[in-house]
């Protein structure tokens, strides 16, 4: 198989060769735009060699795509099939000038939809093809149809539809920037201002936020130590933080053991620079998925093979130190609102809170689009509870929750977990409220629990930031009131317009037009009767 694929390789690759320079549109493998035009001025004098040879490359590489993605480069595959869509597309459609950049873009976006699902280890059926008949009105709806199944798919699964190449490829206006080069060139920056800094490696994809880049760097000090720095870039509807955050930030998450301190902060309107120490045991997630911490978050987390729910003491632990941490942020009047098993790293049974900068940043919630559908959500304090809520559920049984709120739970191995669950995450639940952080230690689960750290836990935090720090708490409670409001009258009128599209509504409605045309139509003969009697009496 690899001889042959070897032979297809070279005989595309020489066959895109003589196109780039004998073809008779020269102009579309260049960087400039296609400069062909219609009306009866155009006459292209086209070889029927060169008709096969596109034919051919066609061909080719689809069986290119057929036998291997792992054999070729792919962007050779790409140049050829960017190659050949744009000059069929010139010579066939002749109207608005193309660049051989835009349709190798949108033709390496398509590819990497494709083989996106791939790397994550899922398997998403793709409709029907057929050589003979492809042409067919039937066949071609039919295609339409399965591949909007396999859209809907990804659109509707958490990771993938968050992952840049689904956003490039539904949107490709507003994604079109390249945050890992503008975060290269700012890293750049600040290192030449603080020169004790270097990068190691870009850890590449591994979060789920496409504005968001980390790097591993180690500080010439202490060479012996790893650190992680992570880039996080704002956007002009919605700027980061004001830069007073940034003075503060350090004295904010102090060497507290349950919250990971920052080494480094660095904060302005449109971009912040965080640094903190770098863990090789990674996070909870990794953990519950056996995977290792420098992969990609989609290879990681979309489909994993090893992952299994932890043993009750673990559970236990790990809940009362989690529950510490949000205790310690409420009491001091901080919020956090990014909680999940990714922003939870574990050291030595110890669990510290990664990221808790993403509420002063005003970044968006990794489950915001969950707790937005529930009213009684609208608290930062209901929020952290939910969130909570939500890891438990995963450290419990090894996988998130597939909706919430959630009646029927699994059958798991841990029976006394389920009551504190059902607190938080039942329908019960989500209509009247979430419990309170002091609450849920003072539950059976967790109360028991005997912690390392008994001394009380503080953090000094300075008079002008607990004055930001409200304000930024009310406006961000407002903003998700008033998006819940938005999302239960949407969800009204959509209640509404499918009761009066539906058939039995549309049955009654044609009753009642009748019965209404018979009433009409007698009262009509009674007024007609009545001057008619009163002319035959004259």
């Amino acid at each position: 198989m690899f001889v042959v694929a070897h032979f297809v390789y070279c005989w595309t690759h020489f066959l895109f060769r003589y196109f780039q320079h004998y073809c008779t549109c020269p102009m579309i493998y260049s960087d400039q735009k296609c400069d062909l035009k219609s009306g009866p001025d155009f006459n292209p004098t086209i070889d029927p060699i060169k008709i096969f040879c596109a034919l051919t490359v066609q061909f080719l590489c689809v069986q290119l795509l057929r036998l291997s993605d792992q054999v070729f480069p792919c962007q050779t595959i790409c140049c050829c099939i960017s190659g050949f869509k744009c000059l069929v597309r010139a010579l066939r459609e002749r109207t608005s000038p193309v660049s051989q950049s835009q349709y190798s873009s949108q033709i390496v976006i398509v590819l990497l939809l494709f083989t996106c699902p791939q790397v994550c280890g899922i398997s998403l059926p793709l409709p029907p093809k057929k050589l003979i008949g492809n042409m067919d009105r039937e066949f071609i709806a039919e295609r339409q149809r399965g591949l909007q199944t396999y859209l809907d798919s990804i659109t509707q699964h958490p990771l993938l539809s968050n992952s840049l190449t689904v956003k490039k490829f539904l949107d490709p206006s507003n994604y079109s920037a390249n945050y890992t080069e503008i975060a290269l060139q700012q890293v750049s920056m600040f290192f030449r201002s603080d020169p004790k800094w270097e990068v190691l490696e870009p850890l590449r994809d591994m979060g789920w936020r496409i504005r968001k880049k980390y790097f591993l760097v180690k500080n010439k000090e202490l060479p012996k130590e790893k650190y992680l720095l992570s880039w996080v870039s704002g956007t002009a509807a919605a700027p980061l933080g004001p830069p007073m955050f940034g003075q503060y930030s350090t004295s904010c998450l102090p060497q507290t053991p349950y919250l990971c301190p920052l080494v480094f902060s660095n904060l302005s309107e449109s971009s912040a620079l965080l640094i903190r120490p770098f863990s090789e045991s990674g996070c909870l997630r990794d953990h519950i998925c056996k995977v290792k911490p420098r992969d990609s978050y989609l290879k990681k987390y979309c489909n994993p093979k090893r992952s299994q729910g932890l043993e009750l003491e673990q559970i236990k632990l790990y809940g009362r130190q989690i529950l510490e941490g949000l205790k310690l942020l409420h009491d001091n009047g901080m919020f956090f609102g990014h909680l999940h098993t990714s922003n939870v790293m574990v050291e030595d049974d110890v669990c510290q809170l990664l990221e808790v900068e993403n509420g002063i940043l005003g970044v968006p919630s990794m489950l915001r689009a969950t707790f937005s559908q529930l009213r009684k959500i609208n608290t930062t304090e209901s929020i952290d509870v939910f969130c909570f809520g939500h890891s438990l559920y995963e450290m419990t049984y090894g996988r998130p929750p597939d909706s919430v709120p959630v009646d029927q739970f699994p059958a798991g191995p841990h029976t006394s977990v389920v009551s504190v669950l059902e607190s938080i995450l039942s329908s019960e639940a989500c209509k009247s409220g979430m419990p309170s952080v002091s609450a849920l230690i003072q539950t059976p689960l967790f109360i028991d629990v005997r912690l390392k750290q008994s001394e009380k836990l503080q953090i000094k935090v300075p008079s002008k930031l607990k004055e930001a720090l409200r304000a930024a708490k009310e406006k961000l409670e407002k903003r998700l009131q008033e998006e819940q409001k938005l999302l239960h009258h949407h969800r009204r009128l959509t209640r509404a317009q499918s009761h009066h599209s539906s058939e039995e509504e549309k049955k009654r409605r044609k009753i009642l037009a009748r019965k209404k045309s018979r009433q009409t139509n007698v009262e009509h003969k009674e007024d007609i009767s009545v001057p008619n009697s009163n002319n035959s009496g004259r």
